[in-house]
């Protein structure tokens, strides 16, 4: 084996909220998402029922499973455990749903949440994301000094937009996203700009910001391989949510079909994946005996 790549579709991002009050059920979307080629769906892993029901999905698609929960206090995270115990899940996303104002309130959490992690055999990661303990990039990065050791699932898209970073983007700022992405062991994926988080990837004038996210990316990629085992699987969930994060039109639906452009984030990122394993290839044939 080697490692590799596994490209999630959100099920959140899966909602079309259109005007037209029509929305498939989880049975056509996961049959969607698997007829698409995906290798797994994103999705809520707090209601064990509703767990249960997607796994039972996505078996007869052979697909796996990344799980969302967004806990408050160290006990929150024991059930969501135990559902992705009893029925399976690549990595656990867990996004902090508290807003405290010092470090050490923090890292009391994040101590007790991987207290708990150490119990289970799947990874269980923090996401990077706004109005939560990650929401400020500097703060982040203090939280990455006080524990080195923290992994992250890097949503990026939130501090490019949190920050407002300035075009083109300073070496300095390029540098304290590096860090980020260092301590980053699977992704999520929009493409924002300095003051939307989620704009449209088909939009040629957008082409700046698509491309500045997939370099990001690329480092992301190249970081993780080297930090990574041998044998290990590094995800990617096509994250473009619905309104109010797609910009819409003042018919108040999106203006771009959402999954024909995750189909086109899929790709982009499948490139960038293969670009880096050739780049590995080739790092490690350049290497004296």
């Amino acid at each position: 084996m080697s490692q590799r790549l596994l490209v999630f579709q959100s099920m959140w991002a899966m909602e079309r909220r259109h005007t037209d009050g029509y929305e498939r059920t989880l049975e056509e979307n996961v049959r969607m998402i698997a007829d698409a080629g995906f290798d797994g769906v994103s999705a809520h892993y707090t209601d064990r029922a509703a767990v249960q029901r997607l796994a039972q999905l996505r078996a007869a698609y052979g697909m796996h499973a990344e799980g969302q929960c967004f806990p408050r206090t160290v006990d929150d995270l024991q059930p969501v455990l135990e559902n992705a115990a009893e029925s399976g899940v690549h990595h656990i996303d867990l996004q902090p749903d508290v807003r405290p104002r010092t470090v050490a309130e923090c890292v009391m959490l994040l101590d007790g949440w991987q207290r708990l992690a150490e119990q289970v055999d799947f990874p269980v990661y923090v996401e990077t994301h706004r109005d939560r303990m990650t929401t400020d990039l500097y703060f982040t990065l203090e939280l990455l000094d006080a524990r080195p050791d923290l992994k992250l699932l890097g949503d990026i898209s939130h501090y490019l937009v949190g920050r407002e970073f300035a075009w083109p983007v300073s070496d300095e700022n390029h540098a304290l996203m590096h860090r980020i992405l260092d301590q980053s062991w699977a992704f999520h994926g929009r493409v924002a700009s300095r003051e939307q988080v989620q704009i449209e990837l088909s939009f040629e004038p957008h082409r700046m910001w698509v491309d500045l996210f997939l370099d990001w990316w690329r480092y992301g990629f190249a970081s993780w391989r080297r930090r990574a085992g041998p044998d290990d699987t590094l995800a990617f969930t096509c994250e473009l949510g619905p309104k109010p994060y797609a910009i819409i039109g003042r018919d108040g639906n999106d203006t771009t079909d959402r999954w024909t452009e995750s189909l086109l984030m899929r790709d982009w990122i499948r490139e960038v994946w293969e670009e880096s394993q050739l780049a590995a290839t080739f790092a490690d044939s350049a290497m004296p005996e």
